[in-house]
């Protein structure tokens, strides 16, 4: 497989490393970076050698949510295409979520927005201390749209509302707390917590293990078509917003929002 944004390496147990691989960005969700994930959860979902697929991202960062000039970009398109894309950025993260392999989060850096929201598609993931989190988008004048569902599932919704409309930044003590993290381990014992979790699954019936995960996710809270449509229609709403175009406006300028007050 070839991809510009994403490494995958498999290795003999059909453990699948799955790579953010946009460092100097760090790691932010690109349009090519969205079509490429959702292209390698089918490719991955439909190989029978795949066991166990680890998701983490090249450098510091493990993903600093979406892409501004990305979104940017959606501001200044036709309003077609806003829904496109943003029903493109829903696909991947429910192509993710419904991935039928066990998805083992390796979150080696800080996670914001979107990175958060890939979090917590994951089965379980493992953070390094020290890495900061945050829903970030308020601050800007957007909002958690597409990623709710799966962050609301995560943490449950009185535990999401300390986090979820403030922007506040979170340590990885708290993400514990909060659900995004399972646990939070020193950086040189990640690769070992990490193994920890795949080896379970090396001895499970891979059938089995994804028959009881579409069980768990209809159990579960109900993420539906509908229900994507609906945060969609949120996010596109915001893209579209006079906030948001002054959030971004701002940011790119390196001054503040109009609505920033000193705390």
């Amino acid at each position: 497989m070839g991809f510009e944004t994403l490494t995958i390496e498999t290795d003999a147990r059909g453990v699948t490393r799955l790579t953010l691989n946009r460092p100097e960005r760090h790691n932010a969700l690109s349009a090519r970076l969205i079509a490429e994930l959702t292209e390698a959860a089918a490719v991955l979902g439909a190989d029978p050698a795949v066991r166990v697929v680890v998701l983490t991202g090249a450098g510091r960062s493990f993903c600093a949510g979406g892409d501004l000039k990305w979104m940017q970009a959606q501001m200044a398109a036709e309003r077609a295409t806003r829904f496109a894309e943003a029903r493109r950025l829903a696909g991947m993260l429910q192509a993710l979520n419904t991935l039928p392999r066990p998805l083992i989060g390796r979150i080696q850096g800080q996670a914001f927005g979107g990175g958060i929201g890939l979090a917590c598609v994951c089965d379980v993931a493992i953070g390094v201390d020290g890495a900061r989190f945050g829903l970030t988008e308020t601050r800007l004048g957007l909002i958690p749209a597409t990623i709710a569902p799966y962050v609301i599932a995560r943490m449950g919704e009185a535990k999401a509302r300390r986090v979820f409309m403030s922007s506040r930044i979170f340590d990885a003590g708290e993400a514990v707390a909060l659900g995004v993290l399972a646990r939070a381990v020193p950086p040189e014992e990640l690769d070992a917590a990490v193994e920890e979790e795949i080896a379970p699954w090396l001895g499970c019936a891979p059938g089995a293990v994804a028959d009881a995960k579409a069980l768990a996710r209809r159990l579960g809270p109900v993420i539906d078509d509908a229900l994507i449509d609906a945060t969609i229609e949120a996010l596109v709403a915001r893209w579209e917003s006079d906030e948001a175009r002054a959030g971004i406006e701002a940011f790119f300028a390196r001054r503040p929002p109009p609505w920033q007050r000193e705390g």
